[in-house]
């Protein structure tokens, strides 16, 4: 499968402490780079993430984002702290005692005094099980979401690779006929100012002239490279780079084809060439 370098998921997972979400998404980059913003208290839980994530992909600038949302505690599992009650009360009576005046501690302000309802922290190293769960769950539908674009992609070159394919057949049979028109031509030419059509500089000149607008060698390079293009998509994988190479040598052959030109279709299918090969570079830069 081949897969596009952007890509996006989210899913969140209700547990008895709260709420776990996990977001995934990703855009072009060279290379594999994380981004992790992660919440203090799960900030353990970073490096399996990316171990995790490091095993299914291979390209892409990937953020991800982990929170959690304590769940809030029913009343019938609150408990007061018995002892930190009794020495606000020992306290209050004291300020009370030595000053008359003084405001009473109200119930609102004793229930919310720190440690009131006893230890209520949560064990987020015993979160580590549901996080890595959820995240292979996450990365499961962000991979899936990847490879759905990636056929998209595929598709529009395969397209564009059709295209020059046509370009090519529509060219190669004029090559010939422009060859023989243009030496005939040139050896006219070169008569007419040598005044002797057996001179071996005549015969050198035309033989010259006619290998440098011979572009058989252009055409056949181009359509090997792009078997080579359809071989890559079909094989899958992460084929990013390598396509990307490919794309290289293509234009490389359509720049010479182009250069080696004598006559205007040879020259308009090289523009032609170009164009859909930068079109093809500008869909493989999405690809892994």
């Amino acid at each position: 499968m081949i897969c596009s370098m952007t890509g996006y998921a989210v899913k969140a997972r209700d547990l008895e402490q709260g709420t776990l979400q996990l977001e995934l998404k990703s855009v072009n980059s060279r290379y594999l780079d994380f981004h992790f913003r992660v919440t203090e208290d799960l900030r353990s839980l970073e490096m399996p993430l990316r171990e995790l994530l490091a095993a299914k992909l291979s390209r892409g600038k990937v953020e991800c984002r982990l929170s959690f949302n304590a769940a809030a505690a029913r009343a019938d599992q609150l408990h007061l702290n018995g002892e930190l009650l009794a020495t606000l009360k020992s306290l209050n009576e004291r300020v009370l005692g030595e000053m008359p005046e003084a405001t009473p501690l109200s119930v609102h302000e004793t229930l919310r005094w720190p440690g009131m309802f006893g230890d209520q922290n949560l064990d987020f190293a015993a979160l580590g099980p549901e996080v890595l769960a959820l995240a292979r769950t996450v990365l499961e539908e962000f991979t899936a979401s990847r490879g759905r674009e990636g056929e998209k992609l595929a598709e529009m070159i395969v397209d564009r690779v059709n295209a020059m394919r046509d370009i090519v057949r529509r060219v190669a049979p004029r090559i010939p006929e422009a060859q023989a028109l243009f030496t005939d031509k040139l050896r006219q030419r070169l008569i007419d100012a040598l005044g002797n059509a057996s001179d071996d500089r005549v015969l050198q000149e035309v033989a010259v002239f006619a290998t440098r607008i011979d572009v058989a060698e252009e055409l056949s390079r181009l359509t090997t490279h792009l078997d080579e293009v359809e071989r890559v998509l079909k094989q899958g994988g992460a084929c990013g780079k390598r396509l990307d190479f490919l794309m290289q040598e293509l234009n490389r052959e359509a720049n010479t084809l182009g250069s080696k030109s004598a006559i205007t279709e040879v020259s308009q299918a090289s523009m032609d060439l170009k164009l859909l090969i930068e079109q093809m570079r500008e869909q493989i830069q999405n690809l892994e």
